[in-house]
């Protein structure tokens, strides 16, 4: 059997102009991780990663701790259809058309924007996003600019498909990612509803583990959202 571990990028900048890059706490979980499996010598024979700028510096930070300790970390192989769903998209373009026909959600919406520069912002965000992305996930709002839910669980399914044929046999792969495809991943092996993916991603920590043992055609899950490597609480967070 091989092993497959799903690390959540570190924390992103989620209401920053670009939205897409590591903060500076993504980029200490990153570190975190890597001296942990330093410490332990966690050795992998294969290294996946989404293409988005926050996976991959997710990875190189890892990355840079296993080189400079000496450690073997191969090269990383770089797949778009590990990528996030288009959460930019969804907010940017979805929220508005929903909040035009739904009234109960326009209140969500627009109580969100009041509290966007404010300390309750995130708790705002993410009670009008759940909504928002609900209604995204059985396809009730659509817009042709943005990544249908089908689209997305069908690349996410399909890379894990491919990932599992070209790695079985006694092989130990990482894939850095984001918590929508691990949400996909868990989902999926438990043969839960499609709507626990989307649930599942709100739970998701940054820089978190998420294993499963694997073969060519059957996968179990092992362990999900750990984080034995954020001991400290300054290093843990959601969003």
């Amino acid at each position: 059997m091989s092993t497959l571990t799903l690390v959540r990028h570190g924390q992103a900048t989620p209401f920053k102009t670009v939205t897409d890059d590591l903060s500076e706490l993504g980029e200490a979980q990153a570190r975190a991780l890597g001296e942990y499996w330093v410490r332990r010598q966690v050795r992998f024979d294969a290294v996946y990663s989404g293409t988005l700028v926050r996976h991959r510096k997710t990875q190189a930070g890892v990355a840079g701790i296993c080189a400079a300790a000496g450690h073997p970390w191969p090269e990383a192989a770089f797949d778009s259809d590990l990528n996030e769903y288009d959460g930019d998209g969804i907010v940017r373009i979805l929220a508005p058309l929903l909040a035009d026909r739904d009234a109960s959600f326009r209140e969500a919406f627009e109580a969100s924007r009041a509290h966007a520069h404010t300390s309750e912002r995130n708790r705002y965000f993410q009670r009008m996003f759940e909504r928002v992305a609900a209604q995204w996930r059985e396809g009730t709002v659509t817009h042709p600019d943005v990544e249908p839910w089908v689209a997305f669980y069908g690349r996410v399914r399909g890379a894990l498909t491919r990932l599992m044929a070209a790695e079985a046999g006694n092989r130990r792969v990482v894939v850095f990612t984001s918590g929508g495809p691990i949400g996909v991943a868990v989902q999926s092996v438990l043969g839960a509803p499609d709507e626990s993916a989307v649930q599942l991603n709100w739970r998701v920590r940054n820089g978190s583990l998420t294993e499963f043992v694997f073969s060519a055609d059957r996968i179990s899950l092992d362990a999900f959202n750990t984080i034995p490597h954020l001991e400290d609480p300054a290093l843990q967070s959601f969003r």
